[in-house]
């Protein structure tokens, strides 16, 4: 797949990022998943298809590091994980320009078609 099309995660939870990436290596996506904010801005691919960012994480929650990666010079689609479902977070997301918030718990479809959205691909 092309670099373009490539999902990060960012999850400071193994086990969510482990289902994400099942969940999207499954629906034939190319995957990168870091535990931290920090850890994606030391690698910061080039050409990232979209974001996948958890809210909730210590040292940067997933807002800032969006603003951390756009200060790079790196425009990037992004979807915002939370289980805090506070509407201050969505509001400050949608100022952010973020594709989509989902709360936690959410379903594998509602995922993929966020993620569908980002690439600029068709909802089915």
């Amino acid at each position: 797949m092309a670099a373009q099309t490539t999902v990060l995660i960012v999850d400071d939870d193994e086990a969510v990022r482990d289902s994400l990436r099942l969940l999207l290596e499954m629906s034939g996506r190319e995957v990168q998943d870091f535990a931290s904010g920090a850890a994606l801005l030391a690698a910061l691919p080039d050409g990232a298809g979209c974001l996948v960012l958890d809210y909730h994480m210590p040292e940067l929650n997933g807002l800032d590091l969006l603003e951390a990666v756009r200060a790079r010079d790196m425009t990037v689609p992004a979807i915002l994980i939370t289980g805090l479902g506070d509407p201050r977070i969505r509001r400050r997301a949608s100022e952010a320009g973020v594709i989509e918030v989902l709360d936690k718990p959410f379903n594998d479809r509602a995922l993929l078609a966020a993620v569908g959205r980002a690439l600029g691909e068709d909802a089915a």
